[in-house]
């Protein structure tokens, strides 16, 4: 049962005392819901984590964005805009908060300074519905770039938990009570910590996980590969996947969506955009590291257990899709396995390339998810808006 919380400032510090630091331009988001403003809105809180009630609803998908000025201070609160003029369940952003390098004398943030996960922090708390993300690799495993302010990639993953993962509720002005990762543990700058930006949550018959899986090999390449980082998080994340199925089919899902930031490939056909791997033995053929073979296997294993449709939604290649490219080890397609890749920024010359994703979910109909693009009418630029 979806209740109202009674005090709409509980973000312990992570929500209204920095929002009190956003720019000028951030903090114009908190408008955008015709009025309704954070200070004013209540919270949905599922504090049971399964919301049982409602078969049928809409949500939002996005991520890989603002790439640029002109995406950060127009496209974005224009989707922002967009998605709140509809009628969502909750949305959720799949990773990269920036592009994968700093641009020189931008007006927003483009490193991986504090000032970036603030920004996006005034995005997700402008929405409506409650705001879910899972972390990109262009915002923590690549801020060790010297065009991204040399960090440490492990101190910006924790800075990430601490700003966006605090607490068991999404973003949003209405929040939503998940299920968070506790073990086994990621690492951090001191240790081992949980991996309490994993979280998991079902909606109407149907359950969600996001999966910390990142581009850049999983953090086996790029600038300072760190190979322990990624053992103790795969297998964390391969932890969380077997999870997810076995409470799935506990409550008897109809279906199960999965939302990580990369496009790990499925196959040999488009080396352009994902990794190439074998389809059957599902082994990287492209001589990089490969960081997502053990959790494909297992993905395979349950999505051919699970038998009901399952959506696997991530960005990385900056190419909107809906297909179906896995097949299992004899070669055969999956028939109840989707792939879905979000809208992200596809053009090189700074446009405002900006959209996002609409599914409808009706745990009732065969195939549970319809998938809507949503093209922001304010965002288009090489068509005018009708």
């Amino acid at each position: 049962m979806l209740t109202k919380q009674a005090n709409p400032f509980h973000r312990h510090e992570r929500g209204w005392q920095k929002m009190k630091k956003l720019p000028l331009y951030a903090l114009a988001l908190l408008v955008l819901a015709g009025g309704a403003g954070l200070m004013g809105a209540g919270r949905l809180d599922d504090s049971q984590g399964n919301n049982e009630g409602n078969t049928s609803y809409a949500i939002g998908l996005w991520g890989d964005l603002p790439y640029s000025d002109v995406q950060a201070i127009t496209g974005v609160p224009n989707l922002i805009a967009d998605m709140n003029s509809q009628d969502l369940a909750f949305t959720v952003h799949d990773g990269d908060l920036k592009a994968g390098n700093g641009t020189p004398n931008s007006t927003t943030p483009t490193t991986c300074s504090d000032a970036l996960y603030t920004q996006a922090l005034g995005y997700f708390n402008s929405l409506r519905a409650p705001a879910i993300l899972t972390p990109g690799d262009n915002d923590w495993t690549d801020c060790d770039r010297p065009s991204n302010g040399g960090f440490s990639s492990l101190e910006r993953l924790d800075h990430e938990r601490a700003v966006f993962f605090s607490d068991p509720f999404s973003l949003g002005q209405h929040r939503l009570h998940q299920e968070v990762q506790s073990a086994p543990p990621c690492l951090g700058v001191s240790g081992s910590v949980p991996c309490v930006e994993n979280r998991r949550w079902t909606l109407g018959g149907v359950t969600y996980a996001t999966l910390n899986i990142q581009g850049s090999c999983n953090n086996l390449c790029d600038t300072a590969p760190d190979p322990a980082e990624f053992a103790a998080r795969n297998a964390a994340d391969i932890a969380w996947l077997l999870e997810t199925f076995a409470e799935a089919k506990q409550r008897h899902s109809a279906a199960i969506m999965l939302i990580s930031q990369v496009d790990p490939g499925f196959d040999l056909t488009d080396g352009t955009r994902g990794p190439l791997r074998n389809p059957k033995t599902l082994a990287e053929t492209d001589g990089q590291p490969d960081g997502f073979q053990q959790f494909l296997l297992a993905l395979r294993t349950e999505v051919v257990a699970f038998e009901k449709p399952v959506a696997y939604v991530h960005g990385d290649s900056h190419y909107f899709r809906v297909d179906k490219p896995f097949l299992d080890d004899q070669g055969r397609r999956l028939e109840n396995f989707t792939r879905v890749e979000t809208y992200g920024d596809n053009q090189s010359n700074g446009t405002n390339d900006v959209n996002w994703l609409k599914v409808y979910v009706n745990s009732a109909s065969r195939e549970v998810f319809a998938y809507q693009p949503q093209i922001v009418p304010g965002n288009r630029t090489a068509v005018a808006a009708p």
